[in-house]
């Protein structure tokens, strides 16, 4: 009888014990990685039953999808909202980075997954729009990276993809040691980051 009664009320389970679920197992995918995480410690963590899980999703691939895509809509719902903006090519590159940091606070634990998971998790079916949000991702740096150059914002000598990569691997590599709530903002974050990166592209007068 206790067995029945706690399959009725995970079960009916409300969308907010759902999320709570998702975020316990994203830090557990982040923690320890996907393929060395199991069902069982995610029901652990969350306290219940491994069998209860499956009343909320059919698999932990069904987890992580929700994770990642989850992160990677939200990503792109303040990323177009920057490039629809039109603005300049250092107030775009200023607005990205700190809508990157904005969303490394929000999604951490999704953001270190998805820089440990998503270059064999592409080759899946499943995961197959990880591949074209990385393609979508590199076109709107480099794109703007260029108009910079162009405009004659950036120097004329900067190598563009060399300077994407270090960007965008110097933003990400945040969801490593950054905790929401610290000292410091992710606003306040991006503002520091910046004055050290553009001073660096900025062209010379």
């Amino acid at each position: 009888m206790p067995a029945a009664k706690k399959k009725t009320t995970t079960a009916n389970a409300s969308p907010e014990r759902r999320r709570e679920l998702l975020n316990t197992a994203a830090e557990i995918f982040a923690a320890h990685g996907y393929n060395a995480t199991t069902v069982r410690r995610i029901a652990d963590e969350a306290g219940m039953l491994a069998g209860s899980l499956y009343y909320h999703f059919d698999s932990k691939e069904s987890m992580l999808d929700e994770i990642l895509s989850s992160f990677l809509t939200e990503l792109w719902e303040g990323y177009d909202a920057v490039l629809a903006a039109g603005l300049g090519p250092r107030e775009a590159i200023e607005a990205l980075v700190t809508e990157s940091f904005r969303e490394i606070d929000r999604h951490r634990a999704a953001v270190a997954i998805y820089q440990k998971e998503s270059r064999h998790l592409a080759a899946q079916p499943r995961f197959g729009y990880l591949s074209d949000s990385q393609q979508k991702f590199e076109k709107a740096w480099l794109g703007t990276l260029e108009r910079g150059v162009a405009d004659g914002v950036f120097r004329a000598d900067l190598d563009i993809r060399l300077t994407y990569r270090f960007v965008r691997d110097t933003v990400w590599v945040a969801a490593s040691w950054y905790r929401p709530g610290g000292q410091h903002s992710p606003e306040e974050i991006a503002r520091q980051y910046l004055s050290m990166v553009l001073d660096g592209i900025a062209a010379r007068v």
